[in-house]
């Protein structure tokens, strides 16, 4: 790994930042970083509703440069569940359109602390529902031809809800894409997983970060068990889409996302799995040309394209 790019990892793995005193600044930091992009013809902002009408879940819709292919995909952020947003992952999801050569639906669902579980992932649930019914609609007539999609916590939340869309006998994706995702409730020194210790101090995302998220998430601390915060835990993970997922050698939630894919596996579904090697957690945000997402693009491509 590049000398200075370590430091700089290091730095950001400094204890003083506390996620859970801090979430709202890095909020606002985010919201100047990552400006609200230019009214494109490229871009579209909509809005659909919750179930029950409470609240109003935006979402923005990302074409490519160049479409190539019908399916699309339904994108969700990650963010510890606390933090990100459209807005910060706007410049990903424009890269992740023009090199899918797909129509991208980003969703914005409520975060924590203020919307705890279960809030988000109803959000996500709620997208994948209208996204199926647009679909039935004016969309191709194999409605089974999604993608669901997601990294880190937004992984996490793509897991739970082909899960959920496969027990309330809707349709399922036929795909679905787990970068580097959060499968497992425990992210102390106390996992089970050696990448926890191995990474979980010195490369960005540490180990005391990710539990302070899931604090955050989900403050019942025997609530985390369920299977809709720990996907891993789930008893049954049969009929679930064809699976990629995409791990980092330095991300603590390296081995969790690895094992996820096993279980997948041995529960009779169709898995790949891929690390990116020399390369840390949330790089699905980097400039296109680097070289972790150039790679993960060519395997995502490789993977959507076979049958």
């Amino acid at each position: 790994m590049n000398p200075f790019f370590k430091l700089i990892l290091k730095l950001m793995s400094s204890p003083k930042i506390d996620i859970q005193e801090d979430y709202q600044s890095i909020r606002k930091f985010q919201q100047i970083f990552y400006a609200k992009p230019k009214r494109s013809y490229r871009i579209l902002d909509e809005q659909i509703y919750s179930e029950d009408r409470s609240h109003k879940i935006d979402v923005r819709v990302f074409m490519p440069k160049k479409k190539k292919h019908e399916e699309p995909v339904l994108f969700i952020h990650g963010g510890g569940w606390v933090i990100g947003d459209i807005d910060s992952y706007t410049r990903a999801c424009i890269n992740l359109a023009d090199a899918l050569g797909r129509v991208v639906y980003s969703v914005d669902y409520r975060l924590a602390p203020e919307y705890p579980y279960p809030a988000g992932l109803e959000d996500c649930f709620r997208a994948a529902e209208i996204l199926l019914e647009q679909l039935e609609f004016t969309g191709p007539e194999d409605t089974s031809k999604w993608i669901i999609m997601g990294d880190s916590a937004g992984g996490n939340l793509a897991a739970v809800v082909s899960i959920l869309l496969r027990e309330k006998g809707r349709t399922q994706p036929y795909k679905q894409i787990l970068l580097y995702p959060v499968t497992y409730w425990d992210h102390t020194e106390a996992s089970p997983f050696e990448s926890i210790r191995r990474n979980g101090h010195d490369y960005g995302l540490t180990i005391d970060k990710i539990q302070s998220y899931m604090e955050l998430y989900v403050p019942d601390e025997a609530e985390r068990k369920n299977y809709k915060v720990a996907p891993l835990m789930t008893e049954d993970l049969s009929n679930q889409p064809e699976t990629l997922v995409i791990t980092a050698e330095y991300d603590p939630l390296c081995d969790e996302g690895e094992a996820y894919a096993s279980a997948l596996f041995k529960s009779g579904n169709k898995v790949r799995l891929h690390r990116v090697e020399n390369a840390v957690h949330g790089f699905i945000t980097y400039p296109k040309f680097a070289t972790p997402l150039d790679e993960s693009f060519r395997i995502i491509n490789d993977f959507l394209t076979r049958d």
